[in-house]
């Protein structure tokens, strides 16, 4: 649905930062960018040099929101950062469908019984716990030293995607998946392996994940055990 995602993604963020142009210049923001505009990567871990050379709609839309964002910094004197995210997970995500991460239908399927798709399975990647992503967008917004930049966040060491899943499976005591070659009409956008160099922001504004990915997965999944009917 690539004009909703424009108008999401991009427009809504050219018209809020008019907005506070016009009606609020003071305004502190903290821009939810993404992994997902380096594209397939040139080399690992990838740093905020990395060229941003998206794959996908949703990608383009994201990398011009960002712009935006850093454009009305440098010329408007907004006070903008934006973090480009890689996976974050944790209670609370998405679990009904894939639209926003994988990783939502997988513990969904594994909550209810059912096994799930693992496609490729060798692909890395990392992947932050939501805790700790609110912690880079609380030190953002209250230091200056990020106004106008742009901070990756990373996570726990990379891990396949098939490990990923196998530890999921060993954390939820039990469940089953099936590693399925990655579909061919997808195969156009898949970025292969990627993890984030989260240097700069360690060295900016102190932060580092501070969750390791056995306990991340494991509050997800004792959250979503309890209250998984709530987010169908």
């Amino acid at each position: 649905d690539p004009e909703t995602d424009l108008e999401i993604n991009c427009r809504a963020q050219l018209a809020l930062l008019e907005a506070c142009r016009k009606n609020n210049p003071g305004v502190r923001i903290v821009f939810a960018s993404t992994r997902q505009i380096y594209g397939k990567p040139d080399y690992l871990p990838v740093d905020e040099r990395h060229p941003v050379r998206p794959v996908d709609v949703n990608g383009i839309n994201k990398a011009a929101g960002e712009s935006f964002h850093l454009l009305y910094a440098r010329v408007h004197g907004i006070r903008a950062t934006a973090l480009r995210l890689t996976n974050t997970i944790g209670p609370r995500m998405r679990v009904k469908d894939a639209r926003q991460t994988f990783v939502g239908v997988w513990i969904r399927r594994l909550v209810e019984g059912a096994p799930f798709e693992v496609w490729g399975g060798a692909q890395l990647r990392d992947f932050t716990y939501v805790d700790d992503a609110v912690d880079a967008f609380l030190r953002a917004a209250a230091n200056d030293a990020a106004i106008g930049e742009v901070f990756n966040l990373g996570g726990p060491p990379p891990v396949s995607l098939e490990q990923l899943a196998a530890t999921l499976v060993e954390l939820n005591g039990g469940g089953a998946y099936v590693v399925r070659t990655f579909p061919a009409d997808r195969k156009k956008i898949d970025i292969g392996d990627y993890y984030a160099d989260d240097r700069k922001i360690a060295r900016v504004l102190g932060w580092k994940p501070r969750t390791d990915l056995r306990t991340a997965l494991t509050k997800t999944l004792a959250y979503y055990r309890k209250e998984l009917p709530h987010y169908l």
